[in-house]
């Protein structure tokens, strides 16, 4: 599957990821950080970052999408998201980044700092599931 960056309404879902915004939880850090997506079968996912006192337990916001992904019904991430509490567009870390890849369809796009970029070249060489697949020769 493959996805054009103009076939995607940016700015639509990064509305849904300001909304998704108002809902983090960090008392702590007060960063709140919204994340939306659209899945391979068209809907629109959100999440949001959730802090907690001992802060490795803390859940960033795409840790929260991607459990709304599966309690939703699954599927493949085909383009993503991301926004600081003033609705600026936000890299997300290395280990978002590889949870974004485990869930994303090859070529997932993401709106970045720097503009729109594929999974593939935020997070170049990973490792995931299509590396297993090939493993195994499915």
């Amino acid at each position: 599957m493959t996805i054009e960056p103009q076939s995607i309404d940016w700015d639509a879902l990064r509305l849904v990821a300001k909304e998704a915004l108002t809902h983090a939880y960090v008392p702590y850090s007060k960063f709140p950080v919204g994340v939306a997506a659209i899945v391979d079968d068209g809907r629109v996912i959100s999440g949001a970052n959730v802090e907690n006192a001992s802060y490795g337990l803390t859940l960033c916001a795409e840790c929260s999408m991607v459990s709304a992904l599966h309690m939703s019904g699954g599927g493949k991430l085909v383009a993503f998201t991301c926004v600081d509490g003033k609705g600026n567009a936000l890299m997300p870390c290395g280990r978002c980044r590889q949870l974004l890849f485990e869930h994303s369809a090859e070529g997932m796009l993401l709106e970045t700092v720097s503009g729109i970029k594929t999974i593939d070249e935020v997070i170049p060489d990973a490792f995931g599931p299509r590396t297993l697949e090939e493993y195994r020769g499915e």
